[in-house]
């Protein structure tokens, strides 16, 4: 069995992306931010659709029409590819 919370290091220069699941057209990952965001005027495209969920911390997602969902713990969202 392994843990979400393992292995996490104290400082990040960056996200840390732990692939922990792919099958098919499923994909699981652990993202473990500690305030990084995408650079500014960038916008993720992507063919699949996502589904975020914050486990400790907040988030904010910002959509590219200028829409944001703040995200607690708990909150989980789904976007749509």
């Amino acid at each position: 069995m392994q843990n979400l919370f393992a292995d996490i290091p104290e400082s990040l220069q960056e996200e840390q992306i732990l692939p922990l699941l792919a099958s098919g057209s499923v994909r699981i990952e652990r993202i473990v931010s500690t305030g990084q965001s995408s650079p500014p005027g960038f916008w993720y495209d992507q063919q699949e659709h996502e589904w975020v969920t914050v486990l400790q911390g907040r988030g904010v997602v910002e959509y590219e029409d200028g829409r944001t969902v703040a995200l607690k713990p708990g909150d989980h969202l789904h976007i749509p590819a």
